[in-house]
């Protein structure tokens, strides 16, 4: 199988059905992609595929073939938005014990600068977090959403 992870072309040989989650964590060594549930419910182990973000867990790696997977690794060093959004989660408080953090970061990437509460609470609707009220999640992907945020960066440099 050949599949583009985090910009790489890989060609990978492993078990058609196999669950993504794993080829990424077992044989790529990508461990920030995390397994909460291994059931698709809480998601943890979300990864873009070809922009759009899915719960690893439950994609067979077959399905990415010829795909684009971008993990947190991968999201970190290629986009603003993720670098951003990572220093916001620890800014704000969005992140406590790290297990939902990523998955988190990931689904949250497709949204735009200025990302209503609602519209961001959508994009996070199908990841779990088991230690906050949500409402600290919620401030950190807007305060990275924020056009503010991103002049003050600027400025930094």
């Amino acid at each position: 199988m050949i599949v583009t992870i985090n910009g790489k072309r890989r060609r990978l040989d492993v078990a058609p059905m196999r669950r993504l989650l794993d080829v990424l964590r077992e044989d790529c060594g990508l461990t920030g992609t995390k397994e909460g549930c291994g059931e698709g419910e809480c998601g943890a182990c979300t990864v873009l595929m070809d922009g759009v973000a899915v719960d690893s867990c439950l994609v067979p790696a077959a399905h990415a073939e010829g795909r684009a997977v971008v993990t947190i690794e991968g999201a970190a060093a290629a986009k603003r938005s993720a670098r951003a959004l990572q220093h916001a989660f620890v800014e704000h408080g969005g992140a406590q014990c790290g297990i939902c953090t990523p998955g988190m970061i990931m689904a949250a990437l497709p949204l735009k600068a200025r990302s209503s509460r609602d519209q961001i609470k959508t994009a996070l609707a199908g990841n779990l977090c088991r230690c906050t009220g949500y409402i600290a999640i919620f401030q950190s992907v807007e305060a990275a959403l924020s056009p503010a945020r991103k002049g003050a960066r600027a400025r930094r440099r």
